[in-house]
């Protein structure tokens, strides 16, 4: 499988540029593969951040209706059966 790659220009400001370039040279990478890494951690903070405030809402509904142990959570399920 043939694997394409789409050229991007970023503009920076000239400090982060060079700041940039020498964390680069640092890791060891080249450019574009320090933006792939940087993007995909970034991506995959992206949705941590969206699991937890998933996480916070089902604990905010839980709360409403009285779930609070996992005793609670059990019950409920064993309810359903």
């Amino acid at each position: 499988m043939e694997h394409k790659r789409v050229a991007l220009t970023v503009s920076l400001p000239h400090d982060l540029a060079r700041r940039f370039g020498g964390l680069a040279k640092a890791e060891a990478k080249n450019k574009s593969q320090l933006f792939r890494d940087m993007f995909q951690a970034y991506e995959q903070r992206r949705m941590e951040l969206e699991f937890f405030e998933l996480q916070r809402y089902g604990v905010r509904q839980a709360r409403k209706k009285g779930i609070l142990t996992e005793a609670d959570v059990e019950a409920l399920v064993l309810q359903g059966r």
